[in-house]
């Protein structure tokens, strides 16, 4: 199991390792290695926990065609039981953010912890950076105070999103603190969530003009 471990991380990191929209091979090894240590707490099938967090970027709709298939080709062509195959495949549709207003929570532990270590890498120092680099990768607006935040009921809708990168942080970011699963991603996500609040309070004191004494 430690070798298809390793032979799918080098896979991954061969895929991603030239990204530039923040989902590059650096954010999947942070999931990786958050999911590990989230799964040493709360429990799991770790081989399942490792796959997936591995894996549950290959297809995402904002990176490639919907419906892909590379990570169950990936899988098939390393020789991961149907059964164990089906799981993570379920983890992966599980993982991502669909929306402010959409029902996204997990069915099972794995899943549980790698949606987790998902959203924490969105919060945060590096889910900032993230955002922005995602942002600029879009081409879209820093801020625009004209256009609010949108609260999206359907994936849909959230998928059609071309909205300023700063409404991102209240369409998604800052919910993810009350969305975490397990006791561990809670107690993670207080102090990047804290982060996030003080790096906008500090964004709108400086795009408003304001000097502090």
């Amino acid at each position: 199991m430690e070798n298809t471990i390793q032979e799918t991380a080098q896979y991954i990191q061969q895929q991603f390792e030239h990204d530039a929209s923040g989902h590059d091979w650096w954010h999947i090894y942070r999931v990786w290695q958050l999911s590990k240590s989230i799964s040493e707490c709360e429990g799991g099938d770790l081989f399942i926990v490792e796959m997936a967090a591995l894996l549950h970027d290959l297809d995402d709709w904002k990176l490639s065609a919907e419906n892909g298939t590379k990570a169950t080709d990936w899988m098939s062509r390393i020789g991961i039981d149907p059964d164990a195959s089906d799981q993570i495949q379920t983890i992966i549709r599980e993982v991502s953010f669909k929306g402010a207003g959409v029902e996204t929570k997990p069915n099972s532990l794995e899943a549980k912890i790698v949606q987790d270590a998902d959203r924490l890498d969105a919060m945060g120092a590096i889910g900032i950076a993230r955002t922005f680099a995602y942002g600029g990768h879009k081409n879209r607006l820093i801020y625009d105070p004209a256009i609010e935040p949108e609260m999206h009921h359907s994936f849909s809708d959230y998928k059609k999103s071309v909205a300023p990168t700063i409404n991102h942080f209240y369409e998604k970011l800052l919910l993810l603190k009350d969305r975490m699963n397990t006791d561990t991603g809670r107690k993670l996500a207080l102090q990047r969530h804290q982060f996030m609040e003080e790096y906008l309070e500090h964004f709108f004191s400086e795009w408003n003009l304001k000097i502090n004494s």
